[in-house]
C-alpha cells in the first residue's frame, strides 16, 4: 500500500476475491511493481525454496460476479466477444474493465499486457534469486511471453472433442513463439473415463529442465506434448484422474513414459533449437513437408522435431487410425521391424489397440537416446544409444545438446555445454555413422558414453546375411573390440543392425563403418 502499486477502482486499490480470500492486484505497468514482486518471491522462497512458479490466476481472476455497468462502453462495449465460450459479460470472473493501471491506463486496454509483464517480472526475479535457469508456468500470455514462461491451454474438458482440440491449440502456440506448451491430460473439467484417460495418456510427455526432480503425472497422446501434466478440478465432485486409478492406464503410461525417458535428450535438444531459432518443439507436419499440400490441413497428427511423427486415436471405441504419411521410409519407434515404404504421400490405416499409440521416425534422422530411470537426474547418467534411420538419398543427420540443465543461457559463450552432431549413410552394403563435436569439454567431464548404435533402413533380408566386417576408425585406443557384439535382424524389406558393447565417449569424435556380407 505504501508503494501504491495496486490496480485502482474509484480512486482506491481494487479488492477482489480469489483462492486466498480478499486480494489486491499488483499493477505490473507500474515501474515500482517488479521490485515489489521480486521481494515477495524472495520472501516466499526463503520459506519454501521452490525451483519454479506457477502463475495460475493472472488474467486476473476475481470470483465474485461484478454488476454490469450498462452505460459503460468499457464494461459493456458496442460489440461482444464470445467470452468463456458462452457469451458471458466481459467482466465475468475478472476485474472491471474500467479499473485503472499506472498512468490512468484502463484494464480494458491492459488486460493481457499486465499478465505478460507479470510473466517477465517473475522470470527476472527468479533469475536474480537463484542465478539458475527458471521455470515459470503462466495462464495469461501475450506476444513475446514465450521467452519468459511456459503455458498450458487452460481449463479444458474431459471430452473426446477436447483431446482433439489440444493438438491444434499446442501447434498454434508453437507458431506464436511458445515452445513449452501443453494441455491438461485427461481433461480438467468434468469426469474422465478409463478409455479417454488411456488415450490421452499416450500423447503427453514433458520437457523437464530441472534435472533433480522426478517426472510425474504424464500420460499416452499426452506423452508427447512439450509440456504436460495430469491436472483436474478437485474442488468439485470430479472423479480422480491420476494414472494409477486404472490398471490399464498405469500399464499404458509405463510403456509410453519408457519411450519418453529414452527420448529426453531429443526433447531437450529441441528445446535448445527453439531457444536459438524460435522453431517449435511440436510442429505441424507441413513444417517438414511444405511441398506436400495435403499436410496443410492436418491437425490430428503432429511432428516432434523434423522427423518423428505421432498419430493418435482421438475417438472413442476406435482401434485403428487413418494416418497420413508423406513420402519416405518410416519406422515404428516401438518396433523397428514395422516399417512403411511410402513412395508418394498417402493415408494408411494403422492398428491402434488400446495400449498403443503410433509413433514413427522418418528416414534421414538420427536420434540420440538414453535409458529409463525413476528420475530425470538418474536417466541422465545412463549410456547413449544412437538410432540411425538411413536415408535412401544422402546423409542422415541428428544432434544432441548437453549441459547441466541450470545455466541461464543454453549454449552461451564460455558456458559449460556441448553440441554433438551425427551423420550417417548407407552405400550399397556398407553403413556408417560419425560424429562432430562442438565444445566437447563438458560432455567429456560427465564421462557419458555411447554403448549402442542401431541402423534401420538398409534394404535386404536378414536371413540372407552371411557375415559382416566392422571397422572403428575413431577413437583410437579406447575401444575393446572383443566386447562388441552385432545383431542383424528384420522380417520386412529392411535389415536392422544393432552394434552393442561399444564404449565411445560422446564428447570425442568417432567414426564407425560396417559392411554386410551377403
Amino acid at each position: 500500500m505504501k508503494d501504491d502499486i495496486f490496480i485502482k477502482y474509484d480512486g482506491a486499490p481494487y479488492q477482489g476475491d480469489v483462492w486466498p480470500g480478499p486480494v489486491y492486484y499488483p499493477d505490473f505497468l507500474n515501474p515500482l511493481c517488479p521490485t515489489f514482486w521480486a521481494n515477495e518471491i524472495k520472501i516466499f522462497r526463503h520459506l519454501i525454496p521452490v525451483d519454479g512458479l506457477w502463475l495460475d490466476m493472472n488474467e486476473f481472476s476475481n470470483f465474485p460476479q461484478i454488476p454490469l455497468i450498462s452505460f459503460s462502453r468499457l464494461e459493456n462495449p458496442p460489440y461482444h466477444i464470445n467470452n468463456s465460450g458462452m457469451n458471458t459479460p466481459l467482466n465475468q470472473k475478472t476485474i472491471p474493465a474500467s479499473a485503472l493501471h499506472f498512468n490512468n491506463i484502463t484494464e480494458y486496454n491492459a488486460h493481457n499486457l499486465n499478465g505478460f509483464l507479470q510473466c517477465k517480472a517473475t522470470n527476472v526475479a527468479l533469475v536474480k534469486e537463484t542465478r539458475k535457469r527458471p521455470f515459470v508456468l503462466s495462464r495469461s500470455t501475450f506476444v513475446g511471453a514465450g521467452k519468459h514462461v511456459a503455458h498450458w491451454t487452460g481449463d479444458n474438458a474431459a471430452t473426446w472433442n477436447d483431446i482433439g482440440y489440444s493438438i491444434p491449440s499446442i501447434l498454434n502456440f508453437g507458431i506464436f513463439g511458445f515452445s513449452m506448451v501443453g494441455s491438461d491430460i485427461c481433461g480438467f473439467i468434468g469426469n474422465t473415463t478409463e478409455e479417454l484417460c488411456r488415450r490421452w495418456t499416450q500423447r503427453e510427455f514433458a520437457v523437464i529442465t530441472c534435472i533433480e526432480q522426478p517426472v510425474l503425472g504424464y500420460q499416452k497422446l499426452g506423452a508427447f506434448y512439450p509440456y504436460a501434466r495430469n491436472h483436474f478440478d478437485n474442488n468439485t465432485n470430479t472423479i480422480p484422474h491420476e494414472l494409477y486409478v486404472w490398471d490399464s492406464v498405469a500399464s499404458t503410461a509405463r510403456k509410453v513414459l519408457g519411450l519418453r525417458y529414452r527420448l529426453l535428450p531429443y526433447y531437450y535438444t529441441l528445446s535448445y533449437e527453439a531457444h536459438k531459432t524460435g522453431i517449435p518443439i511440436m510442429r505441424p507436419i507441413f513444417f517438414s513437408f511444405p511441398q506436400d499440400t495435403t499436410t496443410y490441413k492436418i491437425d490430428s497428427q503432429f511432428l516432434i522435431g523434423r522427423g518423428m511423427m505421432v498419430s493418435p486415436v482421438l475417438q472413442s471405441e476406435t482401434f485403428y487410425v487413418d494416418a497420413y504419411f508423406p513420402a519416405g521410409n518410416w519406422f515404428d519407434l516401438f518396433n523397428y521391424s514395422n516399417s512403411l515404404m511410402v513412395h508418394r504421400g498417402k493415408y494408411l490405416t494403422l492398428d491402434a489397440p488400446p495400449d498403443h499409440i503410433n509413433v514413427h521416425l522418418r528416414e534421414g534422422n538420427i536420434l540420440a537416446m538414453q535409458g529409463e530411470a525413476m528420475t530425470t537426474k538418474e536417466a541422465r547418467k545412463t549410456p547413449f544409444h544412437l538410432l540411425v534411420a538411413l536415408c535412401r538419398h544422402g546423409d542422415s543427420t541428428g544432434e544432441v545438446f548437453l549441459d547441466d540443465g541450470e545455466e541461464l543461457e543454453m549454449g552461451g559463450d564460455g558456458g559449460m555445454w556441448s553440441l554433438v552432431k551425427f551423420y550417417g549413410r548407407v552405400v550399397g552394403d556398407k553403413v556408417m555413422v560419425r560424429s562432430q563435436v562442438l565444445n566437447g569439454e563438458f560432455a567429456l567431464s560427465q564421462k557419458w558414453i555411447i554403448d549402442k548404435v542401431t541402423f534401420v533402413g538398409m534394404k535386404g533380408r536378414a536371413d540372407r546375411v552371411k557375415g559382416y566386417e566392422l571397422i572403428i576408425i575413431k577413437p583410437e585406443g579406447n575401444q575393446n573390440e572383443d566386447s562388441i557384439t552385432v545383431n542383424i535382424s528384420g522380417n520386412g524389406p529392411f535389415v536392422i543392425i544393432e552394434i552393442l558393447g561399444i564404449s565411445f565417449l560422446i564428447g570425442d569424435e568417432f567414426k564407425l563403418e560396417m559392411t554386410v556380407i551377403k
